[in-house]
């Protein structure tokens, strides 16, 4: 795969590089949210009111024995955590970043995708500081997400964006100056 633009280093401004390695890693995190959503029905259920109507001792002692070894709904928890794990290996094997909005909705230990409600619990704490902490119910780890007032990341920050630059100059030059304009209404 060779570069097909390579006039003075820079490609074009709606372009995106690696356009379809993202779109793989978007298709297979969408996948791990369908999947660690789903819920496939227990199929014992209808098995032990069907056995139920006979009189069989084997039937009773089957019917025990597979209750007590299932009885929650099956979901494809599995699945979705091998797409995660995938989606992982390609980001790292193409030195590719993933956007830390979709890292905090994936648990660092078991690679779960973390619904609330359905593989995490969500809860605000207050003890110093307020915290928002996400509890993983497969690995049962506990992540602390500050939630401050005007609290930003990093990477959401206006100047930390790649591509708000201009050509006059940097972004910094350019937040000064807003900076500047703004003092100078505020004193009219």
């Amino acid at each position: 795969m060779g570069k097909k633009n390579q006039k003075g280093g820079k490609s074009e401004p709606g372009q995106v590089q690696h356009r379809e390695i993202y779109q793989r890693m978007n298709f297979l995190y969408q996948a791990a949210t369908l999947m660690t959503s789903i819920n496939i029905p227990n199929s014992h259920h209808s098995k032990q009111k069907h056995n139920n109507d006979s009189n069989s001792t084997f039937a009773n002692q089957s019917q025990d024995a597979s209750s007590s070894l299932s009885t929650h709904n099956h979901s494809l928890v599995p699945l979705g955590r091998f797409y995660v794990n995938t989606m992982k290996t390609i980001g790292t094997k193409q030195v590719l970043r993933i956007d830390p909005s979709i890292k905090r909705t994936l648990c660092r230990r078991c690679e779960t995708l973390l619904l609330p409600g359905v593989t995490s619990r969500v809860r605000i704490k207050s003890s110093s500081e307020k915290n928002l902490q996400i509890k993983c119910t497969q690995c049962n780890v506990t992540r602390k997400i500050p939630t401050r007032k005007g609290y930003v990341l990093f990477s959401e920050k206006r100047e930390n964006i790649f591509g708000m630059e201009t050509d006059e100059g940097n972004v910094e030059n350019n937040v000064v100056r807003e900076l500047k304009r703004d003092k100078i209404k505020h004193h009219k």
